[in-house]
């Protein structure tokens, strides 16, 4: 089951694409396919060797290809299929890899199969969707399932008279994935990009699949307190409409279609708490396959809780498996918005040292933080449905910034989103020239990495520093080890480890010199610092 560690997945350094963001080539002030061919070699100059698109397809854009028209297209704000082709053969050219998004919760509204559920209760495809009554009772919703963007889940539709279900915004309507046409039609989205030469997927809100078919109401959620600050969605429990156990049998029909191919991966987007993540790999137990890991995102950035995390995981996730960090992602604040400039470097030698498939969300080598949306701007649903709550996620999503010039290089039109102040100062023409820039440090751990029998796939082991603020582990295979020294904190620490000695191999600030004798024992590690140490 386990693949040697020369070889993809184990060895991907993924980069996910926000296509409307990364670069316009035609200057109509959005991302698109040409803009991507055209910094492909600046991906692998940094050394990625998997890029992950958000979606591309068909899509009146209510929640920016979220929403999807045509599973088997592209959207003209993009390019064509052709522009596609072009993209993915140059992806190979440079040896990168390509996923795709994709999106089985729901589609559009718009999407030919919803068109024809609504037009009656008897049409061929009503059942491609979930469709209800009114409340017997009250006469309203059939229940009280909620939107994650807000509301409630249903929808009225007064032409036949029935609610339809949507997780998330209202024009995007839930696919009913226990009707074996809708498992058909969706196995065959796969086939199709496959059958292009695409390595791969991530899929979207795989947990959302399934809901329970007696349609019972949710529980109310005692730990929830409404407030200014407060996700209505998390006011109930939602064990009827989230992490039904029926969802891992469809994901095991997608892996099985990936089978039917070489060497493709998976990844699937999961939410839910550590133990419900390690059900996923024990039912699942395939090659080519991993549930996303947000735990970083989703925990405070603390090296003491850092470590019961990540020791709890990496102990369950045995070598058989395949271990995923995440830093950022287009749903979450950006990395340096979350903890701050001063520890981004000590979260890329995290990213890049701990055992299992680094994600780098685009921009994050720089350090690109949140911008600030004004209210006539703003695009995101979330944020339109429930504005004001900070929940809104346009600000991660701003125009990758590559120089100085106006709109930071991304275009010479007025982007669809801001782009951030900073972008004098944060910008990727910038950064590549300075060899002491976080670009860099990125650059310099993304080849380690890939040099190293024990970062890929060296046993994972925590130490205790006697500091709350220190996070310290080691990466083991055969005789190599490598120990990673982590200072949470804006102050310098004195730790005691349990080895003598060792040479260095990385200072994050670039303080010592690479290859000068460390003494662990007593050892100061600088404030906003961490070290990698040959043992």
């Amino acid at each position: 089951m386990q693949n040697t560690s020369k070889t993809w997945p184990l060895n991907a350094i993924v980069y996910q694409i926000y296509p409307r963001s990364f670069q316009d080539s035609n200057n109509d002030g959005v991302g698109d396919l040409q803009g991507i061919i055209s910094r492909l070699q600046y991906l692998a100059d940094l050394g990625i060797n998997t890029v992950w698109l958000s979606p591309i397809y068909p899509s009146p854009m209510v929640d920016f290809g979220y929403d999807v028209a045509d599973y088997c297209d592209i959207d003209p704000v993009y390019g064509t299929l052709d522009d596609f082709k072009e993209l993915l053969a140059e992806c190979h050219k440079h040896d990168i890899k390509l996923l795709m998004d994709l999106i089985p919760n729901h589609t559009s509204t718009q999407h030919k199969w919803f068109l024809e559920s609504k037009k009656s209760k008897k049409n061929a495809f009503r059942d491609y969707y979930i469709w209800k009554n009114a409340h017997p009772g009250s006469g309203g919703v059939p229940n009280n399932w909620l939107s994650c963007f807000g509301g409630s889940g249903w929808e009225f539709d007064a032409e036949t008279g029935q609610y339809y279900l949507h997780s998330f915004a209202k024009e995007q309507a839930d696919l009913n994935w226990r009707n074996p046409a809708v498992v058909k039609e969706m196995l065959n989205v796969l086939r199709f990009w496959l059958d292009l030469g695409i390595d791969g997927f991530r899929v979207d809100v795989p947990e959302w699949m399934i809901k329970d078919d007696k349609f019972r109401d949710e529980p109310e959620n005692p730990d929830y307190k409404p407030g200014p600050q407060s996700d209505p969605y998390q006011q109930l429990i939602h064990k009827y409409t989230h992490a039904q156990k029926e969802y891992l049998e469809i994901v095991k029909q997608f892996i099985e279609v990936l089978e039917e191919y070489e060497h493709k991966f998976m990844v699937t987007e999961v939410w839910s708490p550590s133990e419900q993540m390690i059900k996923v790999y024990n039912e699942i137990e395939r090659d080519f396959f991993a549930p996303f890991n947000f735990f970083i995102i989703t925990h405070p950035w603390e090296a003491r809780i850092h470590r019961q995390v990540i020791d709890h995981y990496d102990s369950r996730v045995t070598h058989v498996y395949t271990p995923t960090y995440v830093l950022g992602s287009h749903d979450k604040s950006r990395t340096a918005t979350r903890i701050g400039h001063a520890q981004l470097r000590v979260a890329a030698l995290l990213l890049f040292t701990l055992r299992g498939i680094p994600f780098i969300y685009y921009g994050e080598e720089i350090g690109m933080e949140d911008t600030l949306i004004p209210p006539e701007k703003v695009h995101d649903p979330f944020e339109k449905n429930i504005p004001g709550m900070g929940l809104g996620r346009d600000p991660e999503r701003t125009p990758m910034q590559w120089d100085n010039k106006i709109f930071a290089g991304f275009s010479e039109h007025e982007p669809w989103l801001p782009v951030n102040d900073n972008y004098r100062q944060v910008n990727v023409e910038k950064l590549t020239g300075d060899d002491e820039s976080l670009h860099a440090l990125y650059k310099e751990l993304i080849a380690m990495r890939q040099n190293s029998e024990a970062l890929l796939t060296g046993k994972y082991s925590s130490w205790d520093t006697g500091v709350d603020d220190i996070f310290a582990y080691t990466r083991h295979a055969g005789s190599e080890v490598i120990l990673v020294i982590l200072n949470y904190s804006n102050k310098p620490h004195k730790i005691t480890l349990p080895f003598r000695k060792g040479k260095l191999l990385l200072d994050s600030h670039g303080i010592i010199e690479k290859g000068t004798d460390m003494l662990l024992y007593n050892l100061v590690v600088p404030a906003n610092n961490g070290y990698l140490v040959n043992i």
